[in-house]
């Protein structure tokens, strides 16, 4: 049995950091990672080149001496968003990507959009440029079950959207249904998938059978086991359009453990040993650096980091903490229930 791998340095093609406290405190779990997608949903968001370049500086003054983490910024998508703006900030290198919620979709999604139709022109010019979108794909039609939403979404919205933008490069953020396997698998080259750590792991079950565990609740929920199973596949498939997106987002657990908590697993500290599991588990790790390291960046006309990583099995588990400390609050580590003999060495 395989006990020792090393891998290109990984990218983290999905990563929520926060600001204020609690960027100072989650930064340096993401600093080992090459390149991260950093999501704009901050209060208020990031809707300009000019202020993601102002939050990528201070994610870097946040970063410990020495960090390889190199933030991949994002905007935020708007009924207002100008196309020139857009455009600009990806030809001076200010963003990698634009990220697209549905209103009200989730976590500080408020001022997502609510009129595909307005929003056609900034699409238009993102597919001549070259600029990727990454997609929430979740529908927030009321009588449509949360755990169909994702589904839905790609029938009434996605589908149509990439019809009528040919060219537009998108990215379905954490997958997490058999419908969203398929429809990856269905795209050409400018179509790709993120798939989460928590939902390689996770089913419903671990959210609701035999009481509520709010730090399983995220968003899109987690679905059935069947679902579970085809991320699995996907994910150890070493197919080049899946790729890492941890969507690891943290919260204090003074908003968590709340009667309305929020949705979010902060996996960043023990993703890769979690994966190096899963893939394990699947007679995969072989195909773990095509996962980790090499597709997002292909995807995104990025060279392979230059460094490596490497992950030895060990007798004993690997101690991660339970929580991380965040100012004056606490923010609890995503637990996988299983033991983490997969441990991440010192460079």
């Amino acid at each position: 049995m395989t006990d020792r791998i090393t891998l290109r340095r990984p990218d983290d093609w999905h990563l929520h950091l926060r600001d204020g406290a609690m960027l100072a405190a989650v930064a340096p779990h993401s600093a080992g990672f090459g390149r991260a997608i950093i999501m704009p949903n901050l209060v208020p968001p990031v809707v300009t080149g000019a202020q993601a370049a102002a939050y990528r500086d201070r994610i870097l003054a946040a970063l410990p001496e020495g960090a390889a983490l190199q933030p991949q910024m994002t905007l935020y998508l708007t009924d207002a968003t100008d196309p020139a703006d857009v455009v600009a900030a990806f030809r001076d290198g200010i963003i990698r990507a634009v990220k697209l919620y549905p209103a009200g979709a989730t976590t500080n999604s408020a001022s997502g959009v609510t009129d595909f139709d307005r929003v056609r022109p900034v699409l238009e010019a993102m597919a001549e440029a070259g600029v990727t979108l990454c997609v929430h794909g979740e529908v927030t039609d009321p009588a449509v079950d949360i755990f169909d939403r994702e589904a839905v979404f790609i029938d009434r919205v996605l589908d149509p959207l990439r019809r009528r933008t040919p060219g537009l490069r998108v990215v379905m953020e954490h997958i997490t249904t058999s419908e969203g396997v398929a429809y990856a698998r269905s795209g050409g080259d400018d179509l790709a998938a993120t798939i989460t750590t928590h939902h390689l792991v996770i089913n419903r079950n671990a959210i609701l059978a035999g009481g509520i565990r709010p730090h399983y609740y995220c968003l899109p929920v987690a679905k059935r086991e069947s679902h579970r199973l085809a991320l699995r596949e996907a994910a150890t498939s070493g197919e080049a359009r899946f790729f890492l997106g941890t969507d690891s987002a943290p919260h204090a657990d003074s908003a968590k453990l709340q009667p309305c908590g929020c949705a979010g697993c902060f996996t960043a500290p023990n993703t890769m040993s979690i994966l190096a599991q899963v893939f394990e588990d699947e007679n995969a790790l072989d195909r773990l650096e095509a996962f980790a390291s090499l597709n997002g960046a292909a995807f995104y006309g990025l060279l392979p980091n230059d460094g490596r990583i490497t992950l030895t099995r060990r007798d004993r588990p690997a101690d991660y903490p339970a929580q991380v400390a965040a100012g004056g609050e606490t923010v609890t580590v995503f637990d996988p229930g299983f033991p983490l003999f997969w441990h991440l060495e010192d460079k």
